[in-house]
């Protein structure tokens, strides 16, 4: 219970801070990317690739390949948010904030899915560091699209509140599907966490080669993206 209470009170608080900061000022929000960007890079191939290749089959980097497409699809609605992208639309564009809403909610009920009591407890705790550390970017852009589309304060938090429901509800559908099927859950979540892998390797390397104009990275950035690494080391093998 304490891990869904810690994802849904990380995002909620995290999309406030949008508040307290300046919204012209991008370097705070540009670093964390980096940092979370390479933290999930780092669990993806320390703990998520090793643990879903150890019992592969013919078909499973055909999932991993399946989640890396769903993201893409997945950005067609959400303009890359995800990865805190801020998309500046004209006054004659049409963006709709529920829209967004979906495609970000489709994206966190995935990662959730993977979490679940009968999972790899240590695998588990490095998938929920990495979907909290990746959902603080992603909740500072969305409260900052939802008000630049229009939206209340008070609907901006409603809106993140349902967005931080949703990797716990992903989990808990994991749970119920484990709890009420007799046959072994092993493959689902070997390949469940294959789609996650896809979604991950996708929204890392777009943040680790997009955050930077230019493709270009300073000192300080690079320190952080080293930062990121070593954490996501240390979590993988604590």
């Amino acid at each position: 219970m304490w891990v869904y209470l810690l994802l849904i009170f990380t995002a909620v608080a995290s999309g406030a801070l949008i508040f307290l900061i300046k919204s012209d000022d991008q370097r705070f929000l540009k670093f964390l990317l980096a940092f979370s960007g390479a933290f999930l890079i780092g669990i993806t191939f320390l703990s998520l690739v090793p643990e879903v290749f150890s019992s592969a089959t013919a078909y499973t980097g055909l999932f991993v390949l399946a989640g890396f497409l769903l993201q893409l699809v997945l950005e067609l609605i959400t303009e890359g948010a995800e990865h805190g992208h801020k998309h500046q639309h004209t006054d004659n564009e049409k963006v709709s904030p529920f829209l967004l809403l979906i495609g970000l909610c489709i994206h966190a009920f995935l990662e959730g899915m993977p979490i679940s009591g009968n999972f790899n407890p240590k695998l588990q705790d490095s998938l929920v560091i990495g979907i909290i550390i990746h959902n603080i970017p992603i909740s500072l852009t969305l409260v900052g699209l939802f008000l630049h589309y229009g939206c209340s304060r008070k609907k901006a938090l409603v809106y993140l509140l349902v967005f931080a429901l949703m990797s716990p509800l992903g989990s808990g559908l994991s749970y119920l599907l484990n709890s009420s099927l007799s046959a072994s859950m092993e493959a689902y979540f070997n390949n469940i966490l294959a789609v996650v892998i896809g979604i991950f390797l996708h929204v890392s390397t777009s943040i680790l080669f997009e955050t930077e104009e230019n493709h270009r990275y300073n000192l300080q950035k690079f320190l952080t993206v080293c930062a990121g690494l070593m954490v996501a080391f240390l979590v993988s093998h604590h």
